[in-house]
């Protein structure tokens, strides 16, 4: 039978993984948002993992952007790349990843495999997604229908490492249909596959790449905190350290993003049910979340030794997005320097030219829609993410831009000189 498969979710994961899928099967992409499938039929990608041209290529190859699961029934792999996020109080809210399966269930037919893409932890597919799978479609699992387990790797803005240069881990519900999944993916994936041999082993291997990044990160945090109170360059520091070949270099910062602040969550609330207390990994997670409100201290700090007065100051905040050069406000940390700027009764001003300012996401943002170089005077500027164009800001610059003393407060080293720097 020929392949038809359908991708459930078009967003930074979804919508590069059907554009492959595109060039070689009959693809069917499915969105509930009907105004990201409207902008995706005008050629339009907002999250800009694929530009015009590529989007274009989806529709000439005769892929379908749709918002009914109904439109896709003919299909006989469905693909699910749905967000999983965690809820107030850190622990996985798995409510899209289920109110996906509980729609491919009604169109679900015998032979048909389900492929899991989203991030969760070990269990989820088996545990949680098949007995959806079962009661709302009346099928039987593993003898009328099978799933399997492929955790995606995108990088957010990564225009190198696109989807099929990553290495793929493919993993299935019987030996037979873990071949067909792996076969599936090393049609369009050129860096290869891995073939797992369990779905949990590749739910639980896509879980710890970013819970070990958090780890490594959690520690840069920390020794920049304590050099920080040693008055110590801690930059300088990497950088000598970084000379031995086994050192691993990372740098510190706020960790936001959808996935390397919100993955080991789901590994914690599965260790912590089964009754084992994830101290590090936790640890690791307190540290990164502490890392805004110590920035925004930071800036308090200096503009009380400018004798500048706190309340009514005027801040100026340089990015907002997880990441630099990329558009994903995605559990960005900085909102929480803005919320901390806030509470001192500072009034706070954000550019980003990355971001859509008329996305009405973003609206509780105090966007600016150009650099002030001459229209504001800040008390306070903080340089929260490494956008190309924000290297190129000068001394001057900062200084025309400045009430008084500069105090520029460099979140990602990338300013000359900065009053302070992560």
């Amino acid at each position: 039978m020929e392949n038809k498969i359908a991708i459930i979710g078009l967003g930074y994961v979804g919508l590069p993984l059907a554009h492959a899928f595109s060039f070689k099967y009959k693809v069917v992409g499915l969105d509930i948002n009907t105004e990201r499938i409207n902008e995706l039929k005008s050629g339009f990608d907002r999250t800009l993992e694929l530009n015009e041209t590529q989007v274009k290529e989806c529709i000439d190859n005769g892929m379908e952007f749709v918002s009914d699961i109904n439109e896709a029934k003919d299909c006989n792999i469905f693909i699910v790349t749905v967000p999983t996020p965690i809820n107030g109080e850190n622990e996985p809210d798995l409510t899209p990843i289920e109110k996906s399966t509980e729609a491919i269930a009604k169109v679900l037919k015998e032979g048909d495999i389900v492929i899991y893409e989203s991030t969760v932890y070990p269990g989820v597919t088996e545990e949680v997604c098949v007995p959806i799978l079962e009661k709302h479609s009346g099928l039987k699992f593993n003898e009328d229908f099978f799933c399997g387990y492929s955790p995606e790797r995108i990088n957010p803005g990564d225009k190198e490492h696109t989807v099929t240069k990553i290495l793929k881990i493919t993993s299935g519900s019987t030996p037979e249909i873990a071949k067909k999944v792996d076969d599936l993916y090393k049609s369009i994936i050129t860096a290869g596959t891995h073939l797992a041999p369990s779905i949990k082993v590749a739910e639980a291997a896509k879980v710890i790449e970013n819970t070990q990044r958090d780890v490594n990160i959690a520690l840069m945090n920390e020794l920049a905190k304590i050099f920080d109170t040693l008055n110590i360059d801690t930059n300088a520091v990497i950088e000598a350290a970084g000379t031995k070949w086994n050192f691993i270099k990372l740098t510190p910062g706020l960790v936001g993003g959808h996935c390397i602040g919100v993955d080991p969550y789901y590994l914690t609330y599965k260790a912590q049910s089964v009754g084992y207390t994830p101290n590090l990994i936790l640890g690791a997670r307190q540290i990164n979340n502490s890392m805004s409100k110590l920035i925004a201290d930071k800036a308090i700090k200096y503009m009380v030794k400018a004798d500048k007065k706190l309340n009514g100051a005027n801040v100026l905040i340089l990015g907002v997005t997880f990441k630099e050069n990329c558009p994903d406000m995605r559990n960005t940390k900085v909102v929480d320097i803005i919320s901390e700027l806030k509470d001192y009764e500072c009034n706070v001003d954000v550019y980003d030219y990355w971001v859509d300012r008329s996305d009405k996401e973003n609206k509780d943002i105090p966007f600016i829609d150009e650099l002030p170089l001459n229209s504001k005077k800040y008390d306070s500027i903080i340089v929260a993410v490494g956008h190309d164009k924000f290297k190129d800001i000068t001394k001057e610059q900062y200084e025309s831009m400045s009430n008084g003393e500069p105090i520029v407060i460099d979140v990602k080293g990338i300013v000359q000189n900065p009053t302070w720097r992560l």
